[in-house]
């Protein structure tokens, strides 16, 4: 085809912050396809915490290298295929990496319905979604009336996962850096209540929020504010364990919770990790409510887009340091 790939690699991995240093953008030949492969351009790079996770060794993913393609998934659009049932035009969700173009079996493709905008396959209808969707409803099972908290909560998922318990008629607290990010919640979003952490101890500003104690946390971050927040759980009381993004960038703390085996068993609760994937079963339903949700206007899409390929190592710096609302990703083409 006669174009140039860019592609960013991982110069290193990072012992400490993640800076614009440990990348680098590099152009390369259009690669080529074998047979059952696509050719795919890459339209819109998904940003997550996990990008970060990913460097610092295995996961559910295996861990990315200091000289490989950064990993990421996108939707992507076919360019060329040898693969039955894809065709040129046709919308992916695939493990491409940053850059332009990628070679990629069709078996580990999934095929998209072409929507306007494109952004919300990425965000509502995708992990994003997917992730607030199942974390708090299979993991979290709240119920009417109770006292959801949510961390990271003007993040992607976050997001949505307190606008979902609102739907399911839960009183909702959302954690969150800042007081936009706070103002936002409670006013754009509909939470009943927000709690900006760099300005109070979450501790004292639960209590205060939730006098009764907490029936659900959604926990997007990890570290202090989920010991804040466990500490303040009710008696069969359930976290949905989603991320732990105050660990990913940076030294690891020096403790854990402290006193956590015996306040598990005395307020009998229960801690559930999870990934989408365990979920994938129940996929067609949960994007039949989450659609039936935003057409209806129960729930709002926050999203932000960052243009350009060249701009994808400091959209993901910027994302670590909590300066998206919503969910972020990169507008390649």
């Amino acid at each position: 085809m006669g174009e140039i790939n860019r592609q960013i690699q991982l110069v290193a991995s990072p012992q400490g912050k993640l800076g614009l240093e440990h990348f680098k953008l590099v152009e390369g030949a259009m690669p080529t396809i074998g047979e059952g492969q696509v050719l795919l351009r890459t339209r819109l790079l998904s940003l997550d915490a996990a990008n970060r996770a990913w460097m610092q060794g295995a996961t559910y993913r295996s861990a990315v290298e200091a000289g490989q393609v950064m990993a990421g998934g996108a939707v992507a659009e076919v360019v060329q295929s040898t693969a039955a049932g894809f065709a040129p035009g046709d919308l992916v969700f695939a493990d491409t990496g940053w850059q332009d173009f990628s070679a990629l079996p069709a078996t580990g493709l999934q095929k998209l319905a072409p929507m306007e905008p494109m952004s919300h396959l990425l965000s509502v209808y995708g992990v994003a979604g997917l992730t607030a969707y199942f974390g708090l409803l299979e993991c979290g099972q709240p119920k009417a009336g109770e006292t959801v908290v949510v961390s990271a909560a003007a993040g992607s998922v976050g997001s949505l996962v307190g606008q979902i318990a609102k739907i399911k008629g839960c009183r909702v607290v959302g954690i969150a850096g800042g007081a936009d990010k706070c103002a936002y919640l409670t006013g754009e979003l509909g939470f009943d209540a927000a709690i900006d952490y760099k300005a109070t101890p979450v501790g004292k500003a639960l209590r205060e929020a939730c006098p009764g104690g907490i029936d659900v946390y959604f926990d997007n971050v990890g570290g202090d504010i989920f010991e804040a927040c466990l500490f303040n759980m009710k008696l069969h009381g359930r976290i949905a364990c989603c991320g732990a993004v105050s660990q990913y960038d940076g030294a690891p703390p020096p403790h854990g919770p402290r006193g956590v085996p015996g306040l598990i068993v005395v307020r009998r609760l229960t801690l559930r990790g999870f990934i989408v994937s365990d979920f994938y079963d129940q996929q067609s339903k949960a994007l039949g409510d989450l659609k039936g949700w935003v057409e209806s206007g129960q729930l709002k899409v926050p999203e932000d887009i960052i243009q350009g390929l060249e701009n994808t190592p400091a959209a993901l710096i910027g994302l670590l340091a909590g300066q998206n609302v919503g969910k972020r990703m990169v507008r390649v083409s």
